[in-house]
């Protein structure tokens, strides 16, 4: 999870430059899917090989892009990330139970 430091430094980042009021949660929710693209283009045409060490730097970038963002979007939302973590997690441990979800990959409709 983030830690409130990270947090709290995005948005002084973003409060120093007057970003905020660009901010609002349609163009948020836009720039996240843009960097998560970018993040998956490190992988176009990799063919075979899914590891591309080459690339992490790149990737490492825009991973901290598509994070900067759901920062960016959780605050605008008046949404604590800890929790909405937390949360999802509990949804998910539910769904995917150890017994039935270890080692597959199925989704939890499918699993028995």
């Amino acid at each position: 999870m983030m830690d409130l430091e990270i947090i709290s430094k995005i948005l002084q980042f973003r409060n120093d430059r007057n970003w905020k009021q660009f901010h609002n949660p349609k163009d948020l929710a836009i720039s996240i899917s843009i960097e998560a693209a970018e993040l998956l283009e490190n992988f176009q045409w990799s063919g075979a090989d899914l590891n591309v060490p080459e690339k992490s730097v790149k990737i490492a970038d825009e991973l901290a892009d598509v994070l900067i963002y759901c920062a960016l979007m959780a605050d605008a939302m008046g949404l604590d990330m800890t929790e909405i973590v937390l949360d999802k997690l509990k949804k998910n441990s539910e769904k995917y139970s150890v017994d039935k979800a270890f080692g597959s990959s199925k989704k939890y409709t499918e699993l028995e």
